[in-house]
């Protein structure tokens, strides 16, 4: 339009790096990061992660984007304080699962080609280990940096070859010119798939994809102002929801914890007057199973919202019993984490408690931040029916879905099929708009041609008294094609036998979608709360047939 300049007074490329610089001059003197007895203003956070990044361009000779940065550490003050500095450098941070081996963290150090590598004191054998096969087929390996256990003195003789996180702080130059991106598209960080496979995708997040979904983000958990935040998802994972960055926009403080265990949880709480958390449905079924002796009085209203996998309203109800107000989100490593939210409606308060948590378990509508979000006939792409039972494959569209797929051009063309991004989750819509899933594509079971829904079946299973986790997957059969099969997990002092688990199933549910097998086990996990179920419907292939060819319709 005439008139108009896009010039440098109208126009700066969107990045969370300037949610801390705003932090360190709104919040200058609030606390920003705890962990034990350990506090950082954010004045502070700010001038160590300046100095940091400084570090990180001097050692890094001829660092520049897209150079990568490796971080291997759990959810400790050195991890939050590199979501800003890697970027402040210039550089791309590459935050890896902390459960991995070495083979493993060796494989995505060589395809990320990382130039260097922070680690964990608790973690350096396995990036020993790692940097040891890597140096197998490369001679030039990524210089580590160790992070000691926070507030403790760091060694005064640091093993052979390896640089000391607070020394690398104390060394970096406060008048560094943070580095910030030319263009808004430019990558900010690398996140690699959950590891259900053993390839995992390097999911390219941007700077504005990043600042957009951590301002989201911060809706979705109806943050105000200074919130107090407890992290037990892990930073790791999709750069924790983007709520390292989204946090110092509102000038939050990050309570830290190296482990999540339940006495943790509500020992901080109690202590730092906790706010907000989040987590996947596993660290929601700790609390509610905690002994009564781990168990405070929460001093507020402690906002929790959960995602990672669909969480049986079971769950939710007995989360909500306890004090908790949980809000149910969805997304994807691709999509930057959370993507939808299930927004409450006011006219539901009337409604039964069982009714309200099967409400709260939809994946609801897309956040702010994204355009779009459908359910789709992979097929035609045209909208499926908003009529609760037609099932199709659920679809984005908007500025937080990942770039692509690095290095694999292909799979990111085949990701972004028609101008959607495929999730590969099944689901279907309700009347009012709100989305609900049924099933990954690959975990939906298909019995005697009927679809059965793991997730809906799973749900009830939870319901048992005696359960403590399950997962469903299909277990092949000659004449059924698949039938149900249940991994359980009880808790502890409790019984059931299988038996028990199917006739509750079968009060209520459609018979042919109770389980026809029961196995009592732990489940196999991720690190982000995700059963593995690859490893169960491996074991469910190894039993065999329920039934043989021929036989008459049971």
């Amino acid at each position: 339009m005439e008139g108009s300049l896009r010039c440098s007074a109208n126009y700066v490329p969107l990045t969370p790096i300037s949610f801390l610089e705003r932090a360190a001059v709104v919040y200058r003197h609030r606390c920003s990061v705890v962990s034990g007895q350990v506090t950082y203003t954010w004045e502070q956070t700010h001038q160590r992660c300046i100095k940091l990044a400084s570090s990180i361009s001097q050692l890094a000779i001829g660092l520049s984007p897209p150079d990568v940065v490796a971080v291997l550490a759990p959810n400790v003050p050195a991890m939050y304080e590199l979501h800003f500095a890697v970027p402040m450098s210039g550089a791309v941070l590459c935050t890896l699962n902390t459960r991995h081996d070495s083979a493993m963290v060796s494989l995505l150090l060589k395809h990320s080609e990382a130039k260097l590598l922070f680690v964990d004191y608790q973690l350096l054998d396995i990036a020993r280990g790692a940097l040891q096969i890597l140096s197998k087929t490369t001679t030039k390996l990524p210089p580590l940096v160790l992070i000691s256990e926070c507030g403790h003195p760091s060694p005064l003789t640091p093993p052979f070859g390896i640089l000391l996180y607070e020394d690398f702080i104390a060394k970096g130059d406060l008048r560094f010119r943070v580095r910030k991106p030319k263009d808004e598209w430019d990558p900010i960080s690398l996140n690699y798939t959950s590891g259900t496979t053993s390839n995992p995708k390097g999911v390219i997040y941007s700077h504005r994809g990043a600042y957009l979904n951590s301002l989201a983000t911060v809706l979705l958990n109806e943050m105000g102002s200074m919130p107090v935040y407890l992290w037990c998802v892990p930073m790791f994972h999709c750069n924790g929801w983007c709520l390292p960055w989204g946090i110092a926009a509102q000038g939050g403080t990050n309570v830290c914890q190296r482990s999540v265990t339940a006495q943790g949880i509500f020992d901080n709480i109690f202590r730092h007057k906790v706010t907000h958390m989040g987590g996947a449905p596993t660290v929601l079924n700790m609390i509610i199973n905690s002994p009564a002796e781990v168990r405070k009085p929460l001093p507020g209203k402690v906002a929790v919202m959960t995602g990672a996998a669909p969480p049986p309203p079971d769950v939710i109800f007995r989360m909500e019993e306890l004090g908790f107000v949980v809000t149910h989100s969805y997304g994807l490593t691709e999509t930057y984490g959370p993507g939808t939210i299930c927004t409450w409606k006011p006219e539901w308060e009337n409604l039964s408690r069982d009714a309200q948590a099967k409400l709260k378990a939809r994946q609801g509508v897309p956040h702010v931040g994204l355009e779009e979000l459908d359910v789709k006939d992979p097929r035609t792409m045209e909208s499926v029916p908003a009529d609760a039972k037609t099932i199709g494959e659920v679809m984005f569209r908007g500025n937080t879905v990942m770039n692509g797929y690095l290095k694999d051009l292909k799979a990111t063309q085949d990701a972004f099929k028609g101008g959607w991004f495929w999730s590969g989750d099944l689901g279907v819509k309700h009347p009012d708009g709100y989305i609900e899933l049924k099933d990954r594509s690959k975990d939906i079971i298909i019995s005697g041609g009927e679809n059965i829904s793991t997730i809906e079946l799973e749900g009830v299973i939870f319901g048992h008294p005696a359960v403590l986790e399950a997962a469903v997957v299909g277990r092949p059969d000659d004449y059924w094609g698949e039938t149900p099969c249940a991994f359980v997990k009880l808790k502890e002092g409790c019984s059931a036998t299988a038996e028990e688990i199917i006739q509750f199933c079968q009060t209520r549910l459609p018979r042919f979608m109770a389980p026809r097998t029961v196995v009592f086990a732990d489940l196999p996990k991720t690190s982000t709360g995700k059963t593995q179920k690859f490893v169960l419907r491996e074991k469910a292939k190894a039993m065999g047939s329920l039934t043989k060819k021929n036989t008459s319709r049971l």
